[in-house]
């Protein structure tokens, strides 16, 4: 705010007004009355402040109102408007950007407050002119006199204008970092008291549940205008610098088909919905698949999850359950190893063990009396028969 508080204002400058004593004692006894009606016609013609002109905030708009008009009396009473200007605007302009700012924070847009200033200028110059008037300003010079309090009006609402911005702009990236804090507490799985807390500084209102979505950097933005507004986004990535995160809250059941529905094309990965306390686990299964390579609905991998969340384990599970196949060469162990994988996965049934291995059904009866030989009573052990069909599954 330093620099537009601080500048000259040709614009103001190059109107040659000068009141006169009398005028200026006139506008200055009236300045109070003017003030209160500003502020009444802005309640009663803005519904956005309609209930906003009490308590602290409502001093406040007084206060910038009272400010602004005795600017401007200020600036129109001196001999040199040029000069003036130096001294006249930068109190005034100070307050409309703090109001702004003020503003900005209430939750009130720009376009409510810039409809109070034009409000503001249509009552003050009703008064004002009608006071100069009475003071003795010659017709000529009303005309003028109307220009300058116009473009003052245009200095002080580009201020103001201006503060709202800032502010947006500071609690817009406050609250990115808030939340962005939030979701690396998430992946952390700090306690659920640490979560809540985060959640109330970032203003972020805990959905039912949170579903993690990878997806490549090159897309976030189109993502990002396809789902719920209040989705978490984190980039820092441990693994996956060319990917971000994103939390999308309350996309379960018939909402998930919505989801994917928006991701179509766009080589993410969706993990399940989870409890939004929870998110890490959807995370973690959204990595683990785009690291296996699978497709972009974990939900329809669940199998290949499971069989691969411990990749180390299942090789030593595989290595134990065929054993007994260990002293025969390798090209007949292969052989079997295939045919107890399918007997399995079909239960039993020779004719279709035959039409997937594009073998006769007599040679699965063979080979299945090879494992029977080997395994003995075994394969009919359900726990047996459990750790044989985890470990070829």
């Amino acid at each position: 705010m330093t620099n537009k508080s601080s500048r000259e204002f040709p614009a103001l400058s190059s109107y040659k007004v000068h009141l006169s004593p009398e005028i200026v004692e006139s506008v200055r006894e009236a300045l109070p009355r003017v003030s209160d009606e500003v502020v009444a016609a802005i309640i009663a013609e803005v519904p956005a402040y309609q209930d906003a002109l009490s308590g602290q905030m409502g001093e406040t708009i007084r206060t910038a109102v009272g400010i602004a008009l005795g600017g401007f009396l200020s600036l129109a009473s001196g001999d040199g408007l040029a000069a003036e200007a130096a001294t006249a605007t930068p109190p005034a302009l100070e307050g409309a950007y703090s109001l702004g700012r003020g503003e900005a924070r209430s939750g009130r847009t720009t376009e409510a407050l810039l409809a109070a200033y034009r409000i503001g200028a249509r009552v003050a110059w009703r008064e004002l002119s009608s006071r100069a008037v009475e003071g003795g300003m010659a017709p000529e010079t009303l005309a003028e006199f109307a220009a300058l309090v116009f473009a003052w009006i245009d200095e002080i609402s580009e201020a103001s204008a201006a503060g709202h911005a800032d502010e947006r702009a500071t609690t817009g990236r406050v609250q990115r970092q808030l939340r962005e804090r939030l979701a690396r507490q998430l992946l952390a799985g700090v306690t659920p008291e640490q979560l809540d807390d985060a959640a109330v500084r970032a203003e972020w209102t805990p959905p039912s549940t949170l579903t993690a979505v990878l997806v490549p950097n090159s897309q976030v933005g189109t993502i990002l205008a396809k789902v719920n507004q209040a989705t978490l986004e984190f980039d820092d990535l441990r693994d996956l610098d060319d990917h971000t995160l994103l939390l999308v809250p309350d996309a379960h059941g018939r909402r998930r088909r919505a989801l994917m529905k928006a991701l179509e094309g766009r080589r993410a990965v969706v993990g399940p919905a989870k409890p939004w306390r929870e998110a890490r686990i959807s995370y973690e299964r959204a990595r683990r698949a785009h690291f296996a390579g699978l497709g972009s609905d974990t939900e329809q991998h669940l199998v290949e999850l499971v069989l691969s969340a411990d990749a180390d384990a299942r090789e030593d599970l595989r290595a134990q359950v065929l054993a007994p196949l260990a002293d025969l060469r390798p090209a007949t162990a292969e052989k079997l190893t295939e045919t107890l994988r399918s007997w399995l996965l079909h239960q039993g049934r020779r004719d279709e063990v035959a039409a997937e291995l594009f073998i006769h059904p007599q040679t699965v009866r063979y080979r299945m009396s090879q494992l029977r030989d080997v395994y003995g009573d075994r394969l009919d052990d359900p726990a047996t028969v459990l750790a044989l069909t985890v470990a070829l599954g």
